[in-house]
C-alpha cells in the first residue's frame, strides 16, 4: 500500500488527465463512481448529473463536496481555413485566453476527440496596431492541422464543442504542476478519504457529492439539497496563495506548504463560523499547521449551499496560477488536508 502522499499524488495525476469540461464531466463523474463504490452503502446520479454517495454513519448528517468541472473553452465558429474560433465555456468574464498560447489543447466532439494547439498570430506578421495589445478572443485559435471547414466537420467537431488546455502532469519534488488541479484535488481528497475509512469509527452520517458546471455558476450545487438532506456541509476547493513576487502577503498571506486554508470569506458569502472554528480546533488538538483567509475574486459551491439552507465551511487547499494550464500544488498541504477531513468525520460536529 502506497503512503498517504504518494496515494494522494497518484489519485490526483489519473484524475487530472480525464478531460471533463464544464457540461461534460462524465469521464471524471464514472472514474468516481468506479473508485467510491466498494466504500460506500449507497452510490446515485442526481437528476442533473451530480454523483452522490452514501459513506455510513449515525448522526448529524455531513456532506464533503468538490466539483468535477475544468476550466474550459467552447467553439464559437469554424474559420473556413480549418480553425477554430473560440468564447469562454464559463459565465464569468475572466480573461481566460491570457494564458494558452501554445499550449496542447483537446476538442471534444459529439462523439470524438481531437487534438490540437492554441495559437494565434506572431509579431512577424500581425498588423503593427495589434502588436502592443492584449490577446482576446478576437486574436486566439485553435489548430488542429485542418485546412477547411470542411475537413473540421468531418472530425466530428461542430459548434459548441468543448476545448481545454491540454498538458501532461507534472511532479517537482512534493509540487504537482498541470491542467485542472481546480478542482481534481478535491476529488482527489474524497477519494482517499472513503477509502481509509473504517465506518465503525465514522462521528457522524457521510455523504459524498462531487458536482457538475461549478465553473458556469455553481449550476451542479444550486439543487443538491433537493438530493441529500444534511445538517453542515465542507466544500472543498482549490484555495489561493501570495507567495509570489508580484503578490505579497499584503494582499494574500498565505503560501504553499503553509497547510489547509480556512476561508472566512469570499467574493459571495461568509462561510459559517461553528464549522470553520470546529476545523480550526481539530487541527490544533492534531498538529496540524492551518492558513485563515480571505478571498475577493473567487466563489465556490459552498455559496449554492448556503443559499438551500445548509450551514457550510470551505476548506482550500492553496494552490499558485489558479485557472491556468500550469496549476500547483504542494503535496504536504493535500495530506495535511486530508488528516484534518479524518479527524473531522472521526470526532463529529461538536465535543
Amino acid at each position: 500500500m502506497l503512503p498517504m502522499r504518494e496515494r494522494i499524488a497518484e489519485l490526483l495525476t489519473e484524475l487530472m488527465a480525464l478531460p471533463a469540461p464544464t457540461g461534460r464531466e462524465e469521464p471524471v463523474l464514472a472514474w468516481l463512481e468506479r473508485a467510491w463504490a466498494p466504500h460506500v452503502e449507497r452510490l446515485w446520479r442526481s437528476r442533473v448529473g451530480n454523483v452522490l454517495a452514501f459513506v455510513g454513519g449515525a448522526g448529524p448528517r455531513l456532506l464533503l463536496t468538490a466539483h468535477a468541472d475544468e476550466l474550459s473553452f467552447v467553439v464559437r465558429s469554424i474559420d473556413p481555413s480549418g480553425l477554430l474560433w473560440l468564447t469562454t465555456g464559463q459565465v464569468r468574464g475572466e480573461p481566460q485566453e491570457r494564458f494558452p498560447v501554445g499550449q496542447p489543447a483537446l476538442v471534444l466532439g459529439r462523439d470524438t476527440t481531437v487534438e490540437g494547439i492554441f495559437v494565434l498570430a506572431t509579431g512577424h506578421v500581425v498588423p503593427e496596431e495589434r502588436r502592443q495589445k492584449p490577446v482576446t478572443f478576437a486574436d486566439l485559435f485553435v489548430d488542429i492541422g485542418a485546412s477547411s471547414r470542411q475537413e473540421v466537420l468531418a472530425r466530428g467537431i461542430t459548434v459548441g464543442a468543448s476545448v481545454i488546455w491540454n498538458p501532461p502532469a507534472r511532479r517537482l519534488g512534493t509540487r504537482i504542476y498541470g491542467k485542472a488541479i481546480d478542482d481534481r484535488a478535491g476529488l482527489a481528497l474524497l477519494t482517499a478519504l472513503v477509502e481509509r475509512l473504517d465506518h465503525q469509527q465514522l462521528g457522524c452520517a457521510l455523504y459524498l457529492a462531487a458536482t457538475v458546471q461549478e465553473e458556469n455558476g455553481l449550476l451542479g450545487a444550486s439543487s443538491l439539497r433537493a438530493d441529500i438532506d444534511v445538517d453542515w456541509a465542507v466544500a472543498l476547493d482549490v484555495g489561493l496563495v501570495g507567495d509570489l513576487p508580484t503578490v505579497g502577503e499584503q494582499w494574500m498571506p498565505a503560501v504553499l506548504g503553509g497547510g489547509p486554508q480556512l476561508v472566512h470569506k469570499d467574493a459571495a458569502t461568509h462561510y459559517d463560523q461553528r464549522l470553520l472554528w470546529r476545523l480550526a480546533d481539530l487541527a490544533v488538538r492534531n498538529g496540524l499547521p492551518v492558513q485563515h483567509v480571505v478571498f475577493d475574486r473567487y466563489g465556490s459551491d459552498g455559496a449554492a449551499l448556503i443559499r438551500q439552507g445548509i450551514p457550510t465551511a470551505l476548506l482550500t487547499v492553496g494552490t499558485r496560477h489558479t485557472h491556468a494550464p500550469f496549476e500547483a500544488v504542494d503535496l504536504t498541504d493535500l495530506e495535511a488536508t486530508l488528516l484534518l477531513l479524518e479527524a473531522l468525520v472521526r470526532n463529529g460536529l461538536a465535543e
